[in-house]
């Protein structure tokens, strides 16, 4: 079990390593004549729009959200499970735990819709 934990956080690393990789926002250049050159004078990256940027961040968001939910729910739920097999009055405090864990999905998806449509 803990190798296939390594396997997938060194797989969820990668992930992160190309994406950051893929989605450089910019090279920088020297400045056009006529303008300052303090002001910041930016190349747009290879093959990638400023839209596709806003796309990979926000499924990547929704991603980790689910992935988070998705361990939360298995080990709150089993805990919640066993803990109502003992105790059987536990069950409606422990089943609260698993929608509190659900919430991280929901958390995920509204910072991707204000990532998309609301962040310019």
């Amino acid at each position: 079990m803990a190798a296939s934990k390594k396997a997938v956080i060194a797989a969820a690393l990668a992930l992160v390593a190309a994406l950051a990789g893929l989605s450089a926002p910019a090279w920088a250049q020297e400045a056009p004549a006529g303008q300052p050159a303090t002001a910041p004078v930016v190349a747009p990256a290879a093959g990638l729009s400023e839209a596709s940027v806003r796309y990979i961040c926000a499924a990547v968001v929704v991603a980790v959200a689910l992935l988070a939910t998705g361990y939360a729910v298995a080990h709150v739920g089993a805990a919640a499970l066993g803990a109502a097999t003992e105790r059987p009055e536990m069950l409606g405090r422990s089943l609260l735990f698993v929608g509190l864990a659900e919430g991280i999905a929901i958390y995920g998806i509204l910072i991707a819709i204000i990532m998309l449509f609301v962040i310019r």
